[in-house]
C-alpha cells in the first residue's frame, strides 16, 4: 500500500504540474500563445484564458485530499482538455502531426493518477469498514 501512495503522489504531482505550468501562460496570453491558439487554432482568446484558469484549478483540485466529487470532476476535465488539445492540433494539420505525440507523456500520468486514486480510495474504504 505504501509503494502505491508513493507512485500515486509522485505521478499525481507531474500531471499537476504539468497542467498548471501549460495553464499559467494562457491567463495573461502573450503574442506567441494567442498567435498559435487563436490564429493558428481559431479558438476566442477569451476562451484561452477560462480554459488556462480551469487547468490551474483542476490540478490544484486533484492535489488536496477529500473532495471525490470534485476531484472526479477536475480529473475529467482535465482530460477533456488533453484530449481536446492532441485533437486540435491534428485537425488544423488535416494528418497526423507527429510532434503532438509528447500530448501521450501527460495523458499517460493522468491515467496513473486516477487509477492509482481509485486503488488507494479503494484500500481505505477497505480498512475503515
Amino acid at each position: 500500500m505504501k509503494k502505491t501512495k508513493i507512485f500515486y503522489w509522485v505521478v499525481t504531482i507531474l500531471f499537476a504540474g504539468f497542467m498548471a505550468w501549460t495553464g499559467i501562460p494562457g491567463i495573461r496570453p502573450e503574442e506567441q500563445s494567442i498567435k498559435f491558439l487563436h490564429d493558428g487554432l481559431g479558438y476566442p482568446i477569451y476562451f484561452i484564458r477560462f480554459i488556462s484558469v480551469a487547468k490551474i484549478v483542476g490540478s490544484i483540485a486533484i492535489l488536496i485530499p477529500g473532495f471525490n466529487k470534485i476531484k472526479e470532476w477536475a480529473y475529467a476535465g482535465l482530460f477533456f482538455d488533453l484530449i481536446g488539445a492532441f485533437y486540435s492540433v491534428n485537425a488544423v494539420a488535416g494528418k497526423f502531426d507527429p510532434s503532438s505525440t509528447f500530448m501521450f507523456l501527460p495523458i499517460a500520468f493522468g491515467a496513473l493518477s486516477y487509477y492509482f486514486w481509485k486503488k488507494t480510495s479503494k484500500a481505505q474504504i477497505n480498512n475503515n469498514t
